[in-house]
């Protein structure tokens, strides 16, 4: 398994305990025997807001990170995930939320799947930054059907 599977799994393990940790960078590293920026890519691209996570981070010192789960609650979640989309979303973004809506239950395999394909860049055949600007409506329009 891949150095940053076995840090997001650790963290993960961490977070289903309370839903909120704080950790110091440089002691997380040094237990996977790493560099703290390794420790920094994985958060970056595993934790963020589209895939339900609110990072907060202070540098210095070894630094802390504060990382909480967006509680899913009934078609509020939904909505923040609304929010959170804005007005342009690429298709990476876009895949990672219909994965984070899909382990929490708001949606099944194959509603994920037609979500997917319908947002894919085949299924809108614009250049980039148009493409993303529809992807988005698109997704919100979704969204806000579901939380109906």
């Amino acid at each position: 398994m891949k150095l940053s599977n076995l840090i997001e799994q650790f963290i993960k393990d961490m977070l289903s305990e309370s839903g909120e940790i704080e950790l110091k960078r440089n002691e997380l590293a040094n237990h996977f025997n790493c560099v703290p920026s390794q420790i920094n890519y994985v958060i970056s691209t595993r934790f963020s807001p589209e895939r339900g996570y609110i990072v907060e981070s202070r540098r210095g010192g070894g630094g802390y990170i504060k990382i909480s789960q967006v509680a899913p609650v009934g078609g509020n979640y939904v909505m923040h995930t609304v929010n959170v989309i804005g007005g342009s979303l690429a298709f990476d973004d876009a895949r990672a939320i219909v994965q984070n809506l899909y382990d929490n239950g708001f949606l099944t395999a194959d509603e994920a799947k037609i979500v997917v394909s319908a947002l894919g860049d085949k299924a809108i055949p614009l250049k980039r930054p148009e493409q993303d600007m529809v992807r988005a409506a698109i997704f919100k329009n979704i969204l806000v059907n579901i939380a109906k």
